[in-house]
């Protein structure tokens, strides 16, 4: 980096914007334990009972709007604290993302939802990402999709996570843009967004003079890996829109 910027050495990273950094011959840890407890004594949690999950599998948010309102300004507050939280902690990612997006209107339902997270966090403030010196540059993606999570609009949410070897180097989850009518096009619709992150990373990579060839993408649903190899003959593709397809010319070129 010398080469490009005007820069001097002060020394082994160790604390960078709330990130902990702990380096050793073996790898890296990374983890945000300071900034954890920071955000737990702001929002006066420290004493709170723990929970083992950050949501329940079977909870159902919507806009509640029979609900009483809450300070928004706090919400937003506690929201935003969260959603950094997120730069070390994919295990949350979901829930805050899904507590996100009602900061213009929430109520009482969305800030308990939101208030489990932080016991969430009390119990679990120490955990933290492994990053092992000797792991194999091979670079693997995981895609699943919510099929009709959201009751209000109908829209799926698809999750995606991407491992270099055995470290967990990125995460995301999102509602998309479309409604759909299987879980196959759930499927393959966000199969596309994680094969989108997929070459975004391997361009990264080869910035670092690091070629990865073939990824292997993993999916769960026959009939979305079956659309990826030809969705000439399958009717569900009608449905469908063009850009989602790309994933196939990608498939074929063996990608």
């Amino acid at each position: 980096m010398q080469w490009e910027f005007e820069m001097s050495m002060m020394g082994e990273l160790s604390f960078f914007l709330g990130l902990q950094v702990k380096q050793s011959k073996d790898g890296i840890f990374l983890n945000q334990n300071k900034y954890c407890k920071e955000i737990l004594k702001k929002f006066e949690m420290e004493n709170c009972k723990e929970a083992s999950t950050p949501m329940s599998t079977n909870y159902y948010m919507d806009g509640d709007l029979a609900g009483t309102l809450v300070d928004q300004t706090k919400y937003r507050v506690w929201i935003g604290s969260l959603l950094y939280l997120t730069v070390s902690r994919s295990s949350i990612m979901f829930a805050v993302c899904l507590c996100a997006q009602y900061q213009s209107s929430s109520n009482e339902s969305h800030f308990k939802a939101s208030k489990r997270m932080l016991k969430y966090l009390k119990g679990t403030t120490s955990i933290a990402l492994w990053h092992p010196s000797h792991s194999p540059m091979h670079l693997v993606g995981y895609f699943d999709s919510y099929f009709v999570g959201c009751k209000l609009d109908r829209k799926i949410t698809g999750g995606t996570c991407h491992l270099l070897g055995s470290s967990l180097i990125s995460w995301h989850s999102k509602k998309q843009a479309c409604v759909v009518l299987s879980t196959a096009e759930a499927e393959y619709i966000v199969v596309g967004s994680c094969c989108a992150q997929t070459f975004w990373i391997k361009q990264q990579l080869e910035d670092f003079r690091l070629k990865v060839s073939k990824v292997h993408l993993l999916c769960d649903n026959t009939s979305a890996i079956n659309l990826t190899k030809n969705h000439i003959q399958h009717s569900i593709t009608k449905h469908i829109e063009i850009r989602h397809h790309f994933i196939g010319d990608h498939v074929s070129n063996g990608d």
